[in-house]
């Protein structure tokens, strides 16, 4: 299969109207309250979200790891994309973060079978996990080691599974100050290996900040 790329330009009177069609409720408005109060958590937008719900969806995910669970915004999304009975691994290193997710996922309805909140260093939790078990990873955490967590979601996924990364379009990051030099780079390098990697099918949705996603081809 061919590697391919797509892109969007999303006015912003487009995403008013998507706004409206996929309106938030409760548990997601708490979650983005939550987070907008504790500081350091921002949520992905929206759009963001009904792009990781749908694609969970999509392909019927079972087992989904998440690096930056935040205040739980984009973990209900996930969940509510994912199959029923599935479970969501998701990978923060501030408790406060994960107290606040846990009451998010309540909120929403989801059994605490449903999900595992692990606190910790993401490049110390992710080798912990087992090779090939997951249908999905979804990072966005710390700009400056998405190499590493692109290396690690390879290796978490089955073949035809998809690794997805908040926050890569040249000059973003996941909240509303510049980015730093460091973050730039690894951005960039990001966005070059993935496309340049013959066993990734990789797709790049320039929404809010650019949500990058590829998937592991088999063979």
């Amino acid at each position: 299969m061919a590697n391919w790329e797509v892109a969007i330009s999303i006015s912003a009177g487009t995403l008013a109207y998507i706004d409206d069609f996929m309106p938030e409720d409760d548990a997601l408005v708490r979650a983005r309250r939550n987070a907008a109060e504790v500081g350091g958590a921002a949520p992905v937008s929206a759009l963001t979200g009904v792009a990781l719900r749908f694609m969970a969806a999509a392909i019927g995910a079972r087992s989904v790891v998440e690096i930056g669970t935040g205040c739980g915004t984009s973990g209900i999304y996930l969940l509510r994309g994912m199959r029923a009975g599935s479970v969501l691994t998701t990978v923060d290193i501030e408790p406060e973060h994960q107290r606040l997710a846990r009451a998010a996922f309540v909120e929403a309805g989801f059994p605490t079978s449903r999900y595992r909140l692990i606190g910790g260093r993401a490049l110390e939790v992710l080798p912990r996990l087992a090779d090939g078990a997951y249908d999905l990873v979804f990072c966005d955490a710390d700009r400056q080691e998405l190499d590493d967590y692109l290396e690690g979601a390879l290796r978490l996924l089955r073949p035809g599974g998809i690794v997805m990364v908040n926050a890569v379009l040249p000059g973003s990051t996941p909240t509303e100050r510049m980015p730093t030099d460091g973050e730039v780079t690894a951005a960039a390098e990001l966005r070059e290996r993935v496309r340049a990697d013959e066993g990734l099918v990789p797709l790049l949705l320039p929404i809010a900040n650019g949500l990058l996603a590829a998937a592991k081809q088999g063979g």
